[in-house]
């Protein structure tokens, strides 16, 4: 029995090193080569999800060693030549009652905290600000209503346009900005396809349907840039479509807001001048052969 525990004692170990290893490749804010964890956690959810995720891997990893030392000990206590006379009994109450009330309490185990995760996730505080998020084919708008009500495009920076440091397919012309250690309330919709706003350091996935308001929260901790992606298939350049979130301190969050209040209205007044440039040059163009042909009668 002695020689089966060493080898299930060694695979706990390797498997206790392995998430400890897992955990150092697993950068924080966008993916990291050989990453076989989740992204670091900046915020309380993605740090439940992290404490459920490791709670998992604990259950199922000791049910596969488990069930691996029971077979072992079947193959050779109970092959044709260790055991010739097989026994005849058909059932045993208390392994029956063992094998369906055990699995019955590790459900219970897994759901005690699954619920308490879905109950943070769902149940938004009260927020300190809100950003409404639109998905388009195929990049995002972002708009600050509680900051000004001024909103902007957010679009993949080419890979030739890139600074260093930038990370290819992730960096955005345009960020997002939020103050740390703040609740920001997302409120999510489409204006065409089905998108998902996913920010994995954040521990949010949310969909993005046309004609729908989904919301969700989250609260940064650290200041640093994140990145997501839409995790939704919504067309032909749905890889290219990545979310950056920028967290900063309060001071530094203020001052973005007043540059950001001057650059993005600016921006929308060029845009409505040249809307209304383009609807009366038609109008303009037509009144003129109407009037030459007035004065022509």
């Amino acid at each position: 029995m002695m020689s089966f525990l060493r080898p299930a004692t060694l695979a706990v170990g390797v498997c206790a090193a392995s998430v400890s290893a897992s955990a150092a490749y697993a950068e924080t804010g966008q993916p990291s080569p050989w990453q076989i964890n989740l992204q670091g956690a900046v915020t309380p959810v993605m740090e439940k999800i992290h404490d459920f995720n490791t709670l998992m891997l604990i259950i199922i990893t000791s049910i596969v060693l488990f069930v691996l030392v029971l077979l072992a000990i079947v193959v050779v206590r109970f092959n044709e030549r260790a055991n010739p006379v097989p026994s005849k009994t058909s059932h045993n109450t208390l392994i029956e009652v063992a094998w369906t009330v055990i699995p019955v309490m590790i459900l219970v185990l897994i759901a005690i905290p699954s619920f308490r995760l879905l109950h943070l996730e769902l149940n938004i505080p009260k927020p300190d600000m809100t950003v409404k998020v639109t998905g388009h084919q195929w990049y995002w708008s972002y708009e600050y209503p509680d900051n000004g009500a001024f909103g902007f495009d957010s679009y993949l920076v080419s890979e030739k346009d890139l600074k260093p440091g930038q990370p290819r397919l992730l960096a955005v012309d345009n960020e997002v900005v939020v103050p740390v250690n703040k609740i920001v309330r997302i409120q999510v919709t489409s204006a065409d396809v089905i998108h998902s706003f996913a920010m994995p350091s954040f521990g949010v996935k949310i969909d993005a349907n046309p004609g729908r308001l989904n919301e969700s929260w989250f609260k940064v901790t650290r200041e640093g840039i994140y990145y997501g992606q839409c995790s939704e298939l919504c067309g032909r350049d749905h890889a290219f479509m990545p979310i950056a979130v920028r967290a900063v301190s309060e001071a530094d969050f203020a001052a973005w807001i007043a540059q950001a209040k001057a650059k993005f209205a600016s921006a929308a007044d060029a845009a409505g001048k040249m809307a209304d440039a383009g609807a009366l040059a038609p109008a303009s163009s037509a009144s003129g052969p109407l009037a030459a042909g007035a004065l022509a009668r």
